[in-house]
């Protein structure tokens, strides 16, 4: 049977337990254009150990963010470079080391969310995932 889409998954990195989602949905710009968005949010467990980590990728140019085909509905990437699908646990995973080695830490008591920009951690991520970079290298 295949998983509900809408249920949070269980993510162990360096021995701290996240549960993670993927939302898509549209913003609407000034000119009435819409813009796909796809937002992968990690939330420390238990509650109560930090505040949700929310990774944001807006389309835009020279960028995609699919809502479906012909690219499947979580991948995310530049039309000429590096992209992941945001489905993959390994992926969340480099978008979570990369994130961590830009600062984040989630702190213990903090409940407010922080909401970092995708496409500033996206590189990095697609380099540690595919072996080419610095990223971790730790299992899931």
């Amino acid at each position: 049977m295949p998983r509900s889409a809408k249920k949070s998954r269980r993510l162990v990195a360096d021995g701290r337990v996240y549960m993670w989602s993927l939302r898509h949905s549209h913003r609407h710009g000034g000119s009435g254009s819409v813009g796909c968005v796809h937002t992968l949010t990690l939330n420390p467990r238990p509650a109560g150990t930090g505040g949700a980590l929310r990774i944001v990728f807006v389309a835009g140019p020279g960028r995609f963010v699919p809502g479906g085909a012909p690219f499947g509905s979580g991948d995310v990437g530049y039309v000429r470079g590096a992209s992941l699908n945001l489905h993959e646990p390994g992926a969340v995973r480099a978008l979570l080391d990369a994130a961590s080695d830009r600062g984040w830490v989630p702190g213990p008591g903090e409940t407010r969310a922080v909401e970092v920009d995708g496409w500033a951690l996206l590189e990095v991520a697609a380099a540690g995932r595919d072996g080419g970079g610095d990223g971790h290298t730790g299992g899931l």
